[in-house]
C-alpha cells in the first residue's frame, strides 16, 4: 500500500456492521473478547458510523454514540494495521468532531483500557486519544471487570452558541 493515502471519509452512516466486522476482527489485540465484539457488531448496525475509505476498501470506521444532546462517544474505532499511522484516526475523530459540533454537542467521550493494566497497544491508543485532545477522566474499575479497567477519556468540543 502507499505511503501516502488518499483516502476519504464518509458521513456517518448507519447499518455498517457487514463491512466493520472484519476489521474488528483483524484487530484481535484490541477486539479479542468475543461477546464484546459482538455487541460492537450490534451497535455498528444502528449507529451513525463514519469509514475510512481508500479507492474501494474500507481500512477504518468510527461509530458514535449520543447520550444527550451535550455528550457523545466514541463508541467504537477500528484501523486496519496496514494503516496505522497514515492519518486515518486522525481524520475520522476530526471528522467526528465537525459532525457532532454541528449538531450542538459539548463533551466527545472515548473508552480504552486503563493505564492500571499495562498493554503496549493500548498504551499507543491512550497516546493516540491524548494527542487528539482527549484527557483522562476517570477510571472505571469495575465498568468491563476486574481484569479490564475502563478508563474514560473526554475532550471539550466547545460550548453550545446562545440562543
Amino acid at each position: 500500500m502507499d505511503q501516502l493515502l488518499a483516502f476519504t471519509i464518509t458521513e456517518p452512516l448507519l447499518g455498517q456492521s457487514a463491512v466493520c466486522e472484519p476489521i474488528l476482527r483483524a484487530l484481535p489485540d484490541w477486539f479479542g473478547i468475543e461477546e464484546a465484539t459482538r455487541q460492537y457488531v450490534r451497535e455498528i448496525e444502528i449507529l451513525p458510523t463514519l469509514l475510512a475509505l481508500y479507492e474501494d476498501r474500507v481500512l477504518g470506521f468510527l461509530t458514535l454514540k449520543q447520550h444527550s444532546p451535550y455528550a457523545a462517544e466514541i463508541c467504537v474505532m477500528g484501523v486496519l494495521q496496514l494503516a496505522h499511522r497514515r492519518g486515518i484516526g486522525r481524520a475520522l475523530v476530526a471528522q467526528a468532531e465537525v459532525v457532532l459540533r454541528a449538531q450542538g454537542v459539548e463533551f466527545f467521550q472515548v473508552k480504552t483500557l486503563a493505564p492500571t493494566y499495562p498493554d503496549p497497544g493500548y498504551a499507543r491508543t491512550r497516546a493516540f486519544y491524548e494527542a487528539q485532545g482527549f484527557r483522562p477522566l476517570e477510571i472505571l474499575p469495575t465498568l468491563w471487570g476486574a481484569e479490564n479497567p475502563c478508563l474514560v477519556m473526554i475532550k471539550f468540543l466547545g460550548a453550545l452558541p446562545e440562543s
